[in-house]
């Protein structure tokens, strides 16, 4: 089966001061990265369309459904590690506006707070356990998140370190998932759909 890992499109910026789950939707340019994702991934069969809880990851697969048809398929082991959060700030945003901040975040030294080894396992145990019930469909699509997507990708390398690239917004890495145990990755960040838009992967 061939496991396809999307993340979701680009997030609006929430903050909310009484401390509520931020839980974010698409801004525009999100929504528009999830139409050109679905124009060409709608030419792929799905056998199953996955997605996280959170709402960013269920807007980005709302286009390709409406081409495919089928159903959503929530899976709460695939949602981000700060799911809870209050607060929501794109990437590119932190980049842009705190260069110190985003160095701190790819080192690793804003997750002190995270029971990373806890949110590793939740991953690699939920897509696991997905592959095992779909087990036989040529293809299953799952919109998910940087986190998620880092996780699976290091275990199926083999790699220590379980935060070590930032997938773009909308960008699809693939993976092989075989019923006699073998995982392989196929593909790591696609994001050629967004090129003709000019969309900032």
């Amino acid at each position: 089966m061939e496991l396809l890992l999307i993340r979701h499109g680009l997030p609006l910026r929430v903050e909310n001061p009484d401390g509520t789950p931020a839980d974010p939707p698409l801004a525009s340019e999100g929504r528009a990265q999830a139409e050109r994702l679905a124009h060409v991934l709608a030419a792929e069969p799905l056998g199953a369309v996955v997605a996280s809880p959170l709402r960013r990851a269920r807007e980005t697969a709302e286009p390709i459904l409406e081409r495919v048809g089928g159903h959503l398929e929530i899976l709460p082991g695939v949602a981000e590690f700060d799911a809870r959060s209050a607060s929501y700030v794109p990437l590119d945003e932190i980049k842009r506006r705190n260069p110190e901040r985003w160095r701190e975040l790819v080192a690793g030294e804003l997750l002190a707070g995270v029971d990373v080894e806890g949110f590793r396992r939740t991953v690699i145990d939920s897509l696991e356990d997905l592959a095992r019930r779909h087990r036989g469909l040529e293809r299953v699509a799952v919109f998910c998140h940087g986190g998620v997507i880092n996780v699976y990708a290091a275990f199926v390398l083999g790699l220590d370190r379980p935060f070590f690239f930032e997938p773009g917004y909308t960008s699809v890495s693939r993976f092989l998932v075989a019923g006699t145990g073998e995982r392989s990755l196929l593909s790591l960040n696609e994001t050629g759909h967004l090129r003709s838009g000019g969309n900032r992967a």
